[in-house]
């Protein structure tokens, strides 16, 4: 019997566009990653209570908040421990930028993605 590898990290994705998150969830799966999701502020803080992640990726605009306000919720219940993370918006002026690490964020991704830049971030997080 072969033994699976455990996942190179646990990645909390965030976004309320299900049908992206899961094809990101999905992609990402293959590259070996363990990622859970959530499409809302409320359902990625329950998430993160139940299981511990090693990244956060977050859009910025979520139905029941920001991006922003779910970083800084997870800093304050993590004993203002950072959290490593990447904001994703459709939004990349210096301004945004400068918001989304202010909040906590370790990196900021302009839509849309680019699946290879994305995991470089990942796997610079984890090293």
């Amino acid at each position: 019997m072969m033994e699976t590898a455990s996942p190179r990290a646990r990645i909390l994705m965030v976004d309320d566009h299900m049908d992206t998150t899961i094809a990101m969830q999905r992609l990402l799966g293959r590259l070996g990653y363990d990622v859970r999701i959530a499409d809302c502020v409320k359902s990625a803080l329950a998430a993160a209570a139940d299981a511990p992640f090693d990244i956060l990726i977050s859009d910025l605009g979520l139905p029941d908040g920001s991006g922003l306000d779910l970083m800084r919720e997870l800093v304050l219940r993590g004993g203002g421990q950072s959290v490593k993370g990447i904001a994703l918006s459709g939004f990349s002026r210096d301004e945004d930028i400068r918001q989304s690490l202010d909040a906590g964020f370790t990196e900021h991704l302009s839509k849309p993605i680019n699946i290879q830049r994305l995991q470089t971030l990942i796997e610079r997080m984890i090293a």
